[in-house]
């Protein structure tokens, strides 16, 4: 690695600029659970010679606090004392070290490269209300956006009240276009319309606000599966990405119900909102785990640029570096 959080190292190659604002912006990100979780592993790990099972014991204990979950937990402890019967582990800063590689070969051992799109690229974004799915959708606009692609926004969330109108001000913030229908119109019928646009219009990227709940007796999953066959229908492949949005704050009980959307709606990857917001921020090692899913964004504030690509070695790095 070519950067330190506490400055550059003179041996290895220079760092690009965006790659050292991704580090910092991680670090500040995660700032309230390394307060936590660091300094707990800090005040363990701080006279420790040769790591024994009450290290380890100890080291479980925090784990388990910072929402990491029981079973993830077990998994990273088990495989720690087997490294520690193989080998001498000597001193907590060992430990810590490879506490930093077991985390980040769990998040790893699920991350997939983007594959490039063809034509229009179709996200859906699924997810709770109030989690901060519809602001998330104006976000990753502005995001793609910058990165100087065309995107056009669907306001899908045709049930929750003001929903087309909080995504209508996000598309004049990021500057982009938005098909939209009338509140409790048919949210397929809006999708087809957004389809279509975007087709003809060769646009690049195509961002689908859904509903988190109905106010009627159809089913929230059933509604989702019928959005999609109609993205099929008019884009062979799509929606190439489907996107849950989580709130990190809601830790295992957002989990729960992240289990029933990756169940019946083909999520492909999670956008973690509220990062900035919690203690626990090991529910990202949950997520991998449990949901055997990557994160692919996280959000950091209320700021239409407080919304970062996730990256592993920028998590742990800023997770465990005081």
């Amino acid at each position: 690695m070519a950067f330190s959080l506490f400055g550059k190292r003179t041996d290895e190659p220079e760092v690009p600029e965006e790659s050292v604002g991704l580090f910092d912006r991680m670090r500040q990100a995660v700032t309230r659970t390394r307060e936590s979780f660091t300094e707990r592993v800090d005040s363990v790990l701080a006279f420790t010679r040769i790591v024994d099972e009450s290290d380890l014991e100890s080291l479980e204990a925090i784990l388990l606090t910072s929402d990491i979950g029981s079973t993830t937990t077990n998994e990273i402890i088990e495989s720690l004392r087997q490294r520690a019967l193989r080998q001498k582990i000597e001193g907590g800063a060992e430990l810590k070290q490879l506490l930093k590689e077991e985390l980040k070969s769990i998040l790893d051992s699920v991350a997939t490269p983007q594959e490039a799109v063809t034509g229009t690229e179709v996200i859906m974004m699924v997810g709770v209300n109030g989690t901060g799915k519809t602001t998330t959708s104006g976000k990753l606009a502005a995001h793609f956006t910058a990165e100087g692609r065309t995107v056009l926004l669907c306001a899908a969330d045709t049930f929750r009240a003001a929903a087309i109108e909080q995504l209508e001000v996000w598309a004049q913030r990021s500057n982009v276009e938005i098909i939209k229908t009338r509140q409790g119109g048919d949210p397929s019928a809006a999708l087809y319309d957004a389809l279509a646009a975007a087709k003809s219009r060769n646009t690049s990227v195509l961002l689908v606000d859904t509903a988190g709940r109905l106010h009627t007796k159809s089913n929230l999953m059933s509604e989702l599966d019928k959005m999609r066959r109609t993205a099929q229908k008019i884009i062979p492949g799509a929606p190439h990405q489907t996107l849950l949005v989580m709130d990190a704050t809601t830790g295992q009980n957002g989990l729960q119900q992240a289990r029933l959307f990756t169940e019946a709606s083909a999520v492909t990857g999670i956008v973690l909102t509220k990062l900035d917001g919690t203690a626990k921020g090991g529910i990202v090692i949950a997520i991998a785990r449990e949901l055997g899913l990557p994160v692919r964004y996280v959000g950091t504030g209320e700021k239409m640029t407080d919304l970062l690509p996730f990256d592993s070695t920028a998590f742990v790095n800023s997770l465990l570096d005081g």
